[in-house]
Parts: structure tokens; sequence; C-alpha cells
């Protein structure tokens, strides 16, 4: 395994951002909100105004400290959009949760870098993006004049592609190493409030994610913020031959299990079950 980068040594600790900052010293939630007709789990639920409202309203009053607004399925197979059907998509969203919530921190789930910056300059506070900047060339430059906050994460090949024979011959070193360079792209560009998801689920076996879970420990060399991302999906599924609508207390067992191996930000459709699992590892701590 290759040497740590060097990163600043509190950027663990806060999220810096052009709204404001949250603290990390204890981890934090950040509540999806798909605005996509083919999600995995919720598409379709949250396309009125109505809806969406209420929803944030939910999590917020649950814990939520970020929603994450995503117009385009990262699910394996799903149907591939345009730029301007995201846009059209999302851009809305923003703004009606912008001017609905004027302290909420808003984080964009895109892989385009226009698309990331027109919601920023509407009111979004973070970019996630799946691709790592893999799958457009213009994201790190964009990051970089923007100056939010990135989320970096591990996908191996494409939404299309990830899931077809995946195959590593060591993965936990293969997503550290590639976290490595990335971030030394990423600070080379004056990037350096970056958090990293090891990306479960994405381009990975089952096998291959509970690696990662259990090598997570290895990320926190790095000195960063560490997100996972385990809300109902496969990898708990197909080992308890669960549905993703029976999957709440596989996806609980899997957050706890990482904020004891140094997760800082659970990503998760059920916000008052995440922060319950902080609550309780905080005082374990």
């Amino acid at each position: 395994m290759q040497s740590k980068i060097e990163t600043p040594q509190d950027t663990n600790k806060s999220i810096n951002s052009s709204l404001n900052g949250i603290n990390l010293d204890e981890p934090i939630v950040m509540g999806i909100l798909n605005v996509t007709p083919d999600s995995f789990f919720d598409g379709g639920q949250y396309l009125s105004d109505e809806t969406i409202v209420r929803k944030v309203n939910a999590m917020e009053f649950d814990g939520a400290k970020i929603i994450d607004i995503g117009g385009y399925s990262s699910r394996p197979g799903a149907t591939e959009i345009s730029e301007a059907e995201e846009l059209k998509r999302v851009l809305p969203i923003v703004k009606l949760i912008r001017s609905n919530f004027s302290d909420m921190l808003i984080s964009i789930d895109t892989f385009r870098s226009n698309v990331a910056e027109q919601c920023v300059n509407t009111g979004a506070n973070i970019v996630n993006d799946i691709s790592g900047g893999s799958l457009d060339s213009k994201m790190f430059d964009t990051i970089s004049k923007l100056k939010v906050p990135y989320v970096l994460m591990h996908i191996k090949g494409t939404p299309e592609t990830m899931q077809e024979n995946p195959t590593y011959s060591n993965i936990a070193q293969e997503v550290y190493q590639y976290f490595e360079e990335k971030i030394s792209i990423l600070n080379a560009k004056g990037i350096s409030n970056i958090i990293l998801d090891p990306g479960f689920g994405f381009g990975k076996t089952v096998g291959h994610n509970y690696e990662i879970l259990k090598s997570l420990k290895q990320f926190n060399s790095f000195n960063l913020p560490i997100l996972v991302g385990f809300s109902r999906k496969s990898m708990i599924n197909k080992v308890l031959n669960t549905t993703p609508e029976e999957a709440l207390n596989g996806t609980s067992i899997l957050n706890t299990l990482a904020l004891t191996h140094g997760a800082k930000i659970l990503r998760v459709h059920d916000v008052k079950e995440a922060n319950e699992c902080i609550q309780l590892v905080e005082m374990v701590k």
C-alpha cells in the first residue's frame, strides 16, 4: 500500500461550503431525495413540489444535515438520460429546497460538470460525483472554480457496465490507490475539501462490498471524511434474501459497523434510524 497523501489535518472535522459549515466531530446523516422515475427504491415518489417539501421537512425533523438530490438513476441497467433532462429534473428542486429550507445543506448527485455548476449557482452546496471525475473531464476544474466540497466516489466502469463481472486482485488496496491518485490530482487543482465514498455497489460483487467494509479503517489515513451508502442495497438483500423494502434493519446494522470504522456521513433513505445508529455508537464511544 502506498504512503498517505498529506492533507489538511482539520479536513475531517468540518465541511466548508458557500452556505455554512458542519462540524464532523460527530457523524451526520445525508438524506436521499431521488427525483427520478426509476430509482431502485423510491423512484417516482417525489415528483411534485408538495411531496418534496413534505419529505425534506420530515428528513430535517429527523436530523438530516444534508439533502442529496439525484436526477439520474445510477442503478445497474438504468435508462440513460440527456443532460437537458437531468437539469430539467434537478434545477427546480434545488430552487424549491433552497427557498423553503434556508439552512439546509444541499448536495447535487451528478457526474456532469455543467449540471453541478448550474445547481451550485442555484443554491446547492456540495457536489456528489459517482464517477470520481471519470465521466466528465471538466468536473475537477469545475469543482476548483466553484470551491465547494466534492464527494469523490470509487467506481469501476460506468453505471451501465459496472456490474458485468467486476474483478480485483486486492479490492481494498485498489480502492485506496484510486483515492490516492485522485486526491493528488484534486490537490494539484487547489481542491482539498474532499469527502471519500468507497462506492458500495458500484462495480463490486457482494463479497467485494464486505471486504471494503472490513477494511474501511484504512481510508482514515487520508484525514478526510468518509461517506458510506448502503441504504437498502443489494449487498444486504442478497445476503438476507430480502427486498429493498425489507432492508432497513440490514441497513442499520451496516451503518453501525461503518460508524465504528470511522465513517462520518451516512447517506440513507431512512434518516431517523440512521441518526439512532449514530447516537448509540457515540454513547459507546
